[in-house]
């Protein structure tokens, strides 16, 4: 079962009115919907609250659901935190069965980012996808999806089928997605860009032509 476990009241009052109470006695308001039931308004402890969401596998992760004596796994699917005081202020919970097939999204992590050329040439790590939807059972969701910069020089381009994907883990969007490119400045990538055309020039130049009789 998951390693976090949220203890939930019921919340008899909804709207911004009754989330104002709840937040007033110390819980943040929430809602647990999804499956065949009927959404139920929720709450948890701001501090117990806090305290799982900082472990950073709350969100987008399984996780068991109390009440009283009943458990249940449930996805936290979003939480949404005061744009002032950061103090968490709302979130959804999602019903599932833990073998469930779900669609997910999965952060991704740039790793060794000091063994690509293109970064060390000064270029810039231009980030279009900071994480990935991904087809899992709800119990095997990854924690990220790693991106290995190793190699990479100015002008790359990383795609979603340059990830490596865990057993039984199948992206949800197109294997030809950009997620990422490796930039360098104006000047540079004009330079760059000058002196591929003026190799591939010369060399086509130098080439004897081909053939183009009938064999």
């Amino acid at each position: 079962m998951a390693e976090i476990v949220l203890n939930v009241e019921l919340r008899e009052r909804t709207g911004t009115g009754g989330a104002r109470v709840t937040r007033s006695a110390g819980l943040v308001p929430g809602v647990l919907y999804g499956g065949d039931k009927d959404p139920v308004a929720i709450a948890v402890k701001v501090n117990e609250f806090r305290k799982a969401l900082y472990t950073g596998k709350l969100l987008g992760h399984l996780v068991t659901l109390k009440y009283g004596a009943e458990t249940q796994p449930v996805i936290a699917k979003a939480v949404d935190m005061h744009p002032v005081t950061d103090t968490p202020w709302h979130f959804d919970l999602y019903r599932v069965d833990a073998h469930q097939q779900i669609k997910i999204n999965v952060p991704l992590h740039f790793s060794h980012q000091d063994e690509a050329p293109g970064i060390k040439r000064g270029g810039t790590l231009n980030v279009v996808f900071h994480d990935v939807a991904v087809s899992c059972a709800a119990d095997h969701i990854p924690e990220e999806l790693v991106v290995d910069l190793t190699g990479l020089d100015i002008g790359a381009s990383i795609r979603v089928s340059d990830l490596k994907f865990p057993a039984n883990v199948e992206p949800g969007i197109p294997a030809d997605t950009v997620l990422a490119t490796i930039s360098g400045a104006s000047s540079q990538a004009d330079e760059d860009e000058a002196a591929d055309a003026a190799t591939s020039e010369a060399a086509a130049e130098a080439s004897p032509p081909e053939d183009g009789g009938e064999g």
